[in-house]
């Protein structure tokens, strides 16, 4: 039989092999966003489209090539987001968070999409962990989120990562920095692609950012926005740099950075890889201090950063990480006849009302086959329960790590399974070493009470 349909093209699926890694690295990311003192924000998946043309920028490649817009059964443009940013500062103005004091720190884990050619580290629906801090101008805040992004990388074991930082400055000074690059990219008009001839005048910084191999090639000489900065957006850059050289974040100053939308103003940094392709960008985010104006809402300084999901996975499995698995089914329950089907199944919902993952047979199999299928679940315990069993109202517990077997009445399961985990956490203490004497004979203790 043919399969009806496949995924769209640019995008793909997260089976149940390898959900596990995608789970540990978002834990990892929340609670590192939590010691920050971020909190989560759920923003919808689609917004008016008026939304990212005022803060994305109608002159992006996101706006003019990639965004997905129709006009839904009212007529009204509607767009799946191309970013989270955009409708968590939306959110933060409808809602007046700010009424609960600045800064307005959120954290999101969300799905994107934007049409693009599909390549590794490149899809059509991706997935980002972003964080944005409404209402902070110092330079300090600039530099906490870049330390969040690298305490991410560190808690996950994420190594070669290179920080890249850079300013483009404020509307003031870049008004003198947009004359600068019209004058220089005025001798290249005829090179330049159709597009980047249409942003000449409307906004010259996005030919920096354009994919074009020619466009690129021009860019390359045209002059940097850092010789351009007024003296506070010199200032606050160089604080900037103070502060991650206080708190030990190695940077390079790439004056080539500009990100590819429109309301980042000063501070741009980006995490780059050399170890998954030509999308080496794993991180990337700064300062967006008129967004929210844009928006129509009071002056708010901001800031934020976007994380590639897939783009870390990729690297994780090219530094070869070993992310924790799933914790396995704790009990596999195997019966023999109806009766025992039924005794088998109460059990069972015991068991996992205590907290622990327990399964037994829905397929109607041979004791064979249901011993086959724990061992494949990776189940810690299994117990075979038939009429003898129910009689006797025990059965016998078999550790499948070790073969190791005992009889267990069904009525002292519970205090088995709590003492198996009970010593496997001794274990992973004891593991750990170096615990010092006192927390040693208090292992040991606890060990000669099991």
């Amino acid at each position: 039989m043919a399969l009806l349909t496949k995924a769209p093209r640019g995008t793909q699926d997260v089976t149940p092999k390898e959900s596990g890694k995608w789970q540990t690295v978002e834990r990892v990311a929340r609670e590192t966003a939590a010691h920050y003192g971020f909190h989560e924000i759920r923003t919808p998946v689609f917004e008016h489209t008026e939304l990212f043309l005022r803060s994305v920028g109608d002159t992006t490649d996101v706006v003019q090539k990639e965004m997905y817009t129709f006009n839904d059964k009212g007529g009204r443009s509607i767009t799946l987001r191309p970013e989270g940013t955009a409708g968590a500062a939306r959110a933060m103005v409808e809602h007046a968070l700010y009424n609960d004091g600045l800064p307005v720190k959120v954290w999101y884990q969300t799905s994107c999409y934007r049409y693009e050619k599909p390549q590794a580290g490149r899809l059509r629906e991706f997935h980002q962990f972003g964080v944005e801090c409404f209402g902070a101008s110092e330079p300090a805040a600039d530099a906490e989120i870049i330390c969040l992004a690298n305490s991410i990388f560190d808690s996950l074991g994420v190594t070669g990562l290179a920080l890249q930082i850079n300013s483009i400055g404020c509307p003031a000074c870049r008004a003198e920095y947009h004359k600068a690059l019209r004058e220089y990219f005025a001798a290249h008009t005829e090179e330049l692609c159709e597009t980047c001839r249409e942003r000449l005048e409307r906004n010259p910084m996005r030919i920096l950012d354009c994919k074009s191999p020619v466009c690129s090639e021009i860019a390359a000489g045209a002059p940097k926005m850092i010789d351009y900065l007024c003296g506070d957006c010199r200032a606050h850059f160089d604080a900037v740099q103070d502060y991650l050289t206080a708190a030990g974040i190695p940077f390079t100053v790439n004056p080539t950075i500009v990100r590819g939308l429109d309301y980042y103003t000063r501070t741009v940094f980006e995490f780059v890889s050399t170890q998954i392709g030509a999308q080496g960008t794993v991180c990337g985010g700064g300062r967006y201090d008129g967004l929210i104006d844009e928006l129509g809402g009071a002056h708010t300084p901001s800031l934020g950063f976007g994380l590639g999901m897939e783009r870390l996975l990729l690297l994780l499995e090219a530094q070869q990480v070993e992310l924790p698995e799933e914790e396995p089914c704790d009990l596999y329950l195997a019966a023999l006849g109806k009766n025992a089907q039924r005794e088998v199944f109460a059990l069972m919902q015991k068991v996992r009302a205590e907290g622990f993952a327990a399964e037994c047979d829905l397929n109607g199999r041979s004791l064979k086959a249901q011993m086959k299928y724990a061992d494949k679940i990776g189940a810690k315990f299994t117990m075979v329960i038939g009429d003898s069993e129910l009689e006797a109202g025990a059965a016998r517990l078999k550790n499948m790590a070790t073969g190791e077997q005992r009889e267990v009445r069904f009525s002292e399961l519970l205090s088995s399974l709590y003492d198996a985990r009970f010593a496997g956490v001794l274990d992973d203490i004891a593991d750990l070493g170096g615990m010092g004497d006192e927390a040693d004979a208090l292992l040991k203790k606890m060990r000669s009470e099991e």
